[in-house]
């Protein structure tokens, strides 16, 4: 036998506490029995030992808590976990000791230098949740007191709060609530010293535990002071690893994109959304091509910016745009956006090519409100001195596409714009995800040897085309288009939506967009990506991930799921992760213009006394039933005159009642049933006797009138 560990020995008056150090064939070494009473758990667990049962309870909930980390932890950390948790359950199965100090020890300084080596660091989002999730594992096999099991149940708790960390979902903070339930159930498990109902009243209890912590919580969320931001700083690289709009574009950085399902930003529009080929999202102007690459011009240090001539005609589109968070500093604002944007935790910078940008990266979600005219005029009285920048081609480069442009130039610029659009509607060019590698002369390599490439390609070539002719033209990213939700009525813009198209300048029109995809690939302007696209094979993986990620000729059942699941994480995300300080500050005034009426105060009222008046109805109407027994039982002594004393016990009241016995058989009947109450009251019973015991009082009470 071995000795327990100082400190948790057994106490007097305390349950089974000698067994905590006990080790012995068919029970857990290291969680002991709390109390030695079998319970009834599903029929492949039935036939293992109390200790046994809860352990592996408690490893499938630590299971359930590790499970979403293994997506971001290093390969390596994930097969130590898992090997470590297996190691766990084939100790307690085969009722073997838990390994010695001397040997964990090691293996977890390994651990931690293996940490080190990966991360570079013990400190960050990614190295702190790595070292917590292998500690995690490691105290499963050191536990070996009481104290043990409460702080693995911690570090539990507080590793599943680090998924927060990676993903903020309405499903993750489902998952997570399921996860606490589990855990919660495991440690209820361990605390049971007599009778222990069976795991189904467990969880029932663990639910009815987090029922009553959830109004508080939600008090608490609704009116405590809000701060602005997140409610805890994350660290620096909790921003990592983003998708979105670049500053430079190469072949193949767009397209990246596009095979993303993230979503960019979500818009609702006051009034009726504009027709799909009209939502072009603006976002970056590049001008400077070096050949391979399209990057921003630079700013002219020392130069006096020209005044932008704007003219907007028409009724503006007042929307709401909620942007997610992308780690730059880019706006996305639909042509052509009120420059009078103002956002109250940024501060705005603009260009003169009507970018708009905030002064430090956007690291949390963002929601602005803005306007937008679809009929508008660019710049239509610019210098020929201030258009010389848009017409720089490098020299070397792309001698053939220089060729071809002396050919389609026609003698003015529109109809040369008209020219290169006719080439691509007419000739066999291919709109495609996975076009091949260009060489050194990019432009020549698309325009006369591939022939297939995505919106980058078809934007830059002719880009290119048009310099090479005389005309003014830049290259434009941002977002085209994006899918309307029916559900909540948001227009959600996802990076799947990521587009390239040219802008040109003619003379008394100004910078008119020009998008030379339309003229491939209509599809991908008038109805989105996925219908641009060649169709996947059926059956396979790929066909199922464009149907549920870009849409495609999904089934109506699969749609209203995607748009369900969509509008769930929008409300998530509208009055819950963005309950700022403002949101709160509205939901606080309505609450108290509703509080103040009269009708509304009444009807509170009212629920309230409905509510509590139900409570007391069921409390009386469903008492427990072996209470209800006894009641029924000294109801019918009192009619004789024999009323137990509000102090009196079933020994002391079955003394009384023996004088009153009218023959030996109702005697021996009335004192059955107060031994039998006593034992199961004050004693332990398995449910199974309970349940046998409550059968036998309910056959004695006719005896006892």
């Amino acid at each position: 036998m071995r000795r327990p560990p100082d400190g948790d020995a057994a106490r007097p008056g305390e349950p089974n506490g000698a067994n905590w150090g006990r080790t012995r064939e068919g029970s857990d070494p290291g969680l002991p029995p709390l109390g030695g009473v079998q319970r009834r758990w599903p029929r492949p667990l039935r036939h293992l030992p109390r200790d046994k049962a809860d352990t592996l309870l408690l490893l499938a909930a630590a299971v359930l808590v590790l499970l979403p980390h293994f997506g971001h932890l290093p390969l390596w950390t994930s097969a130590t976990v898992c090997a470590t948790l297996l190691w766990r359950a084939a100790l307690t199965l085969r009722g073997r000791r838990l390994p010695p100090l001397w040997l964990l020890l090691p293996v977890s300084l390994l651990a931690m230098a293996g940490v080190h080596r990966t991360y570079h660091t013990l400190l960050g989002r990614d190295a702190g949740v790595a070292m917590l999730a292998l500690l995690l594992a490691f105290k499963l096999l050191e536990m070996r007191a009481r104290r043990d099991l409460f702080v693995v149940v911690f570090l539990c708790l507080f590793l599943l709060l680090t998924n927060f960390f990676y993903t903020q979902t309405a499903l993750t903070g489902a998952t997570m609530l399921l996860t606490v339930l589990l855990l919660l159930t495991a440690q209820l498990s361990f605390q049971f010293t007599g009778a222990v109902p069976p795991l189904r009243r467990r969880v029932g209890l663990a639910a009815r535990i987090i029922a009553v912590a959830v109004p508080p919580a939600l008090l608490l969320f609704l009116m405590f002071p809000r701060i602005q931001g997140p409610l805890w700083g994350l660290p620096g690289d909790a921003h990592g690893a983003r998708s979105g709009m670049s500053d430079t574009m190469s072949p193949g950085a767009v397209s990246t994109l596009a095979q993303s399902d993230d979503v960019a930003f979500r818009v609702r529009f006051d009034a009726p959304a504009p027709a799909q080929r009209l939502l072009y999202w603006r976002g970056l102007v590049l001008g400077d091509y070096d050949g391979r690459s399209w990057r921003r011009l630079p700013r002219l240090r020392g130069v006096l910016r020209p005044e932008i001539q704007v003219a907007a005609r028409g009724r503006p589109l007042r929307h709401q745009v909620t942007m997610e968070a992308s780690g730059q500093r880019w706006l996305f604002l639909l042509e052509m956006s009120d420059p009078e944007l103002q956002l109250a935790d940024y501060r705005l910078g603009s260009s003169d090519e009507l970018e708009l940008y905030t002064q430090s990266p956007i690291e949390q979600r963002l929601r602005y409100t803005t306007r937008a005219w679809l009929d508008f005029t660019v710049q239509g009285d610019a210098r020929p001195a201030q258009l010389e920048r848009w017409l720089q081609l490098p020299a070397g480069y792309n001698p053939r596409a220089l060729g071809l442009a002396a050919q389609l130039r026609r003698a003015s610029p529109a109809e040369s714009v008209q020219a290169v659009l006719q080439m691509f509607r007419e000739e066999k060019f291919i709109y495609t995800l996975n076009p091949p590698l260009l060489g050194r002369d990019a432009v020549d390599g698309f325009l006369f040897d591939s022939r297939a490439g995505f919106c980058e390609h078809y934007a830059g070539a002719f880009v290119v085309l048009l310099r090479a002719m005389g005309v003014p033209a830049r290259v434009v990213t941002g977002y085209q288009g994006g899918e309307r939700n029916p559900l909540d009525d948001y227009l959600t813009v996802r990076q799947s939506d990521a587009h390239a198209w040219a802008e040109v300048w003619l003379a008394g029109a100004g910078w008119r967009r020009v998008d030379p995809t339309a003229a491939v690939a209509p599809e991908r302007v008038e109805h989105g990506l996925a219908r641009a696209l060649p169709p996947p094979a059926r059956f396979s993986l790929a066909g199922l991930g464009q149907l549920m990620s870009l849409g495609g000729d999904a089934p109506a059942w699969l749609q209203q799921l995607r748009f369900s699941m969509s509008a769930m994480n929008n409300a998530w995300n509208q009055w819950v992760l963005d309950y700022n300080p403002e949101r709160q500050r509205s939901f606080l005034e309505e609450l108290a213009g509703a509080v103040g009426n009269a009708r509304a105060g009444a009807a509170l009222a009212l629920c309230a006394a409905l509510l509590w008046c139900l409570r007391r109805w069921r409390g009386r109407l469903r008492p427990e039933p072996l209470a209800a027994l006894y009641e029924e039982f000294c109801r019918r002594q009192a009619r004789h005159g024999f009323v137990r004393g509000a102090a009196e016990g079933p020994q002391d009241y079955l003394a009384r009642l023996q004088a009153m016995a009218a023959s030996e058989e109702k005697h021996a009947a009335m004192r059955s049933f107060l031994n039998l109450y006593g034992a199961l009251r004050y004693g332990r019973a398995t449910p199974d006797e309970r349940t046998a015991s409550l059968k036998t009082l309910n056959n004695l009470l006719p005896l006892c009138r």
